[in-house]
């Protein structure tokens, strides 16, 4: 079997599951050799902590500010150009290493699931220095121009508008392919709702409201949570911190009201378990949640979404009917109670994600390039 390299880089969490998922559903295709990198830990260290920082503070703290760049690098030529340029410069410093990884690994299909290391591997590429495959995983529902480099061999999508938009960009039709955004393969055996109920000690007769909000401000976390208890929603709120210590501390004061019960949990390896018992999910707008949640046909309140990628997820997410998009955080609490009180809204919202869930995608994925690499490298 060939060997496989998964390139991802730890900006937020998404590029590595992402990239997990796919090693994973190669390991079902007895692909033994596979090895799954992040681009970041072949950089020196100040680069490596300016390039983390730099996306992560300014999604935080001044999400406008991204928003303008990412936008306006999107649709103006020059300043995208002036972009590419200084990243080019930066990725050709800080991603040196990456050689060292080719040299060692020795791979014979290179999939990436983050643009940082495109640009060296192209570049090789274009220089006859690098020979495999390179594969390109978009982890969101739209395409940045960052994403585009037409000497990739394919590329995998979540749309056919995603693939529209790289076409527009010059990627030729024949090297894109719509899969969905790669998961965890697990997600696409069935479970059983009131099984998983039972197993996880939630209850089985009684709204289930599942909050992620790890990654998401503390404050606004809280607000949300203590209006929701306040408004009148019947059954149990699941709050998962994950590894938000803070986040943790900040709702441990909460009560349980009459009619909604309060479960704050911290970092939890059962997920999906508990999207498939929930009858509401809400999160924010990143790709990888957004396709786990909508593969197991769950409905949706995605808030809050960072100017840019995330709302273009956040807008999949309303355009396919799985679910509604929230800027405001004040508005969660009143929204859930409404959507309770209309299960036959919520179950329309179902029929719209279970429709346009791709829980195979990582399946589906790894099957396809290695289809292609035995017809078009393996002679």
């Amino acid at each position: 079997m060939p060997r496989v390299l998964l390139l991802h880089a730890t900006v937020g969490t998404g590029h590595k599951r992402a990239a997990e998922a796919l090693c994973r559903a190669f390991g079902q295709h007895q692909a033994n050799d596979v090895l799954v990198e992040d681009v970041l830990d072949h950089t020196p260290w100040l680069f490596r902590v300016a390039y983390a920082r730099s996306y992560l503070e300014l999604t935080d703290h001044a999400p406008l500010v991204w928003g303008y760049f990412y936008s306006q690098t999107n649709i103006d030529p020059e300043l995208a150009d002036i972009s590419n340029n200084v990243r080019k410069i930066v990725e050709s410093i800080g991603t040196n290493g990456l050689k060292e990884v080719l040299k060692r690994f020795q791979p014979e299909i290179i999939i990436c699931t983050h643009f940082l290391p495109m640009e060296l591997l192209v570049r090789l590429k274009l220089k006859a220095k690098l020979f495999q495959p390179i594969y390109c995983v978009i982890t969101d529902y739209a395409a940045h121009t960052f994403w585009t480099y037409t000497e990739i061999d394919g590329y995998f999508v979540a749309t056919e508008q995603t693939c529209e938009q790289l076409i527009r960009r010059g990627v030729q039709d024949s090297q894109i392919c719509v899969s969905g955004i790669p998961i965890d393969p697990a997600i696409a055996v069935p479970k059983d709702r009131d099984s998983v109920r039972r197993r996880r000690g939630l209850p089985p007769d009684r709204n289930l409201i599942t909050l992620f909000g790890g990654g998401m401000i503390t404050e606004r976390v809280r607000g949300i949570v203590a209006g929701l208890l306040q408004s009148g929603a019947e059954g149990m709120l699941v709050v998962v911190a994950g590894r938000n210590a803070a986040l943790a501390s900040a709702l441990a004061d909460l009560q349980c009201s009459p009619t909604l019960d309060l479960r704050v949990l911290g970092f939890v390896t059962y997920v999906d378990d508990l999207i498939v018992a929930s009858d509401l999910v809400i999160t924010k707008a990143g790709g990888l949640i957004i396709s786990e949640v909508v593969a197991r046909g769950v409905p949706l309140v995605v808030i809050d979404p960072i100017p840019g990628h995330e709302e273009w997820n956040a807008d999949f997410v309303v355009g396919s009917g799985s679910g509604v998009q929230l800027r405001m955080a004040e508005s969660v609490p009143m929204t859930v109670y409404r959507l309770l009180r209309h299960p036959d809204i919520l179950q329309d919202m179902r029929v719209h994600a279970a429709a346009v869930g791709r829980p195979r995608a990582a399946l589906d994925i790894a099957e396809y390039i290695m289809d292609d690499f035995e017809q078009k490298y393996r002679r």
